[in-house]
């Protein structure tokens, strides 16, 4: 009777075993199914590691900007008496464009220039008689004040009278005007717009990692919306400061338009060719699996699936560098590389060294 309860129990107990999935762990972390002997091989693709030349090219969007712009507001309240302004038209820097009515300003000026006439006068006559000690110094100070203090006066009244013009501040094209000839207006007041278009800024931003690499001088290609052409632009400027919300940098590029068929507002794609890289290892995207602790792809060693932990860097539209877990002649599979797990048998269908 004892015999058949031993055996009972040895029976029962390698059924507990048999029925338990035995867990293995693999060079990543992760707990995996062991892989069960005399499975049939999966077929699979590789890809062949090699040694290639990556061009480092960043890829952004944009925007131009004029490269100058200007709105027009008047400095003084008053009414418009001259309005030298043709939408659309090109204006020269200096050029006349607005005149409000001075008429007040211009009879203080009259009325001061005629007070400072006469206190000129009077401190002619008061020298003289400072000479012959007629009067005190102090009383020819008193008077040499007040032809200086009308001097100011009359400064101060020209300044005024210049704020009723408004001029060109460069060379520019005229946008649509908001006021016409007798309008009263006040500081707040838009009147019209002025762009630079001859030479458009194109402002766009890349991401933190690529500030390192990134130098002054640097010529971008860009095309705009609706159009196929491709236009040229040189950066000229870089922010000196990341962006702490998008860890982004900011630059500016300036590119000519003569003719003009570039527009203010445009949105731009950019590619930005940076230094290329002789000695990449890229293998193809859909090779990569992301992972808790990063990412692994699987390569083909000696007929089984192995388990490589990698570290990426510059990705193309195929294709992404591995800087750290592989090396030249590695067989990365590209295929059913969700099915596998870590020692199990493949059998090579197609190995490329190409994309």
């Amino acid at each position: 009777m004892k015999t058949f309860k031993v055996i009972v129990a040895i029976a029962v107990v390698i059924g507990i075993f048999a029925a338990v999935k035995i867990v293995v762990f693999n060079n990543t972390g992760e707990v995996n199914p062991a892989v069960p002997s005399g499975l049939p091989k999966s077929p699979v693709n590789v890809y062949i590691v090699k040694v290639q030349e990556l061009n480092n090219n960043v890829y952004a969007t944009g925007t131009i900007i004029a490269n100058e712009e200007v709105t027009l507001l008047p400095e003084i309240a008053g009414k418009i008496i001259f309005l030298n302004i043709k939408e659309g038209s090109t204006v020269q820097k200096g050029e006349l464009l607005v005149k409000i009515n001075d008429a007040d300003f211009q009879a203080q000026l009259k009325k001061m220039e005629l007070q400072l006439k006469f206190l000129e006068e009077k401190l002619n006559r008061l020298k003289q008689l400072l000479v012959i000690n007629g009067i005190s110094q102090e009383e020819y100070d008193l008077n040499l004040n007040l032809v200086n203090t009308a001097k100011a006066d009359i400064e101060y009244t020209k300044a005024q009278i210049a704020k009723t013009e408004i001029h060109a501040p460069f060379n520019g094209v005229m946008g649509l005007r908001y006021v016409s000839e007798g309008s009263m207006i006040n500081a707040s007041t838009k009147i019209a717009s002025i762009q630079q278009i001859n030479q458009v800024k194109i402002d766009f931003s890349i991401p933190e990692k690529y500030a390192v690499v990134l130098s002054e001088k640097e010529t971008i290609s860009f095309t705009v919306s609706g159009s196929d052409q491709k236009y040229s632009a040189k950066v000229y400027a870089i922010e000196p400061k990341i962006d702490q919300a998008t860890r982004t940098i900011q630059l500016r590029a300036l590119a000519d338009n003569a003719k003009g068929d570039l527009f203010p507002g445009v949105f731009v794609k950019i590619e930005l060719p940076l230094r290329k890289i002789a000695n990449a290892l890229m293998v193809p995207t859909e090779a990569i699996i992301p992972i808790l602790k990063g990412k692994k792809v699987f390569i083909c060693k000696n007929g089984k699936a192995q388990e490589v932990l990698v570290e990426t860097g510059i990705r193309t539209d195929d294709q992404i560098q591995i800087t750290n877990g592989l090396a030249e002649g590695d067989s990365v599979i590209t295929t059913g590389i969700m099915q596998l797990k870590q020692g199990m048998p493949v059998k090579t269908v197609k190995a490329n060294t190409t994309n």
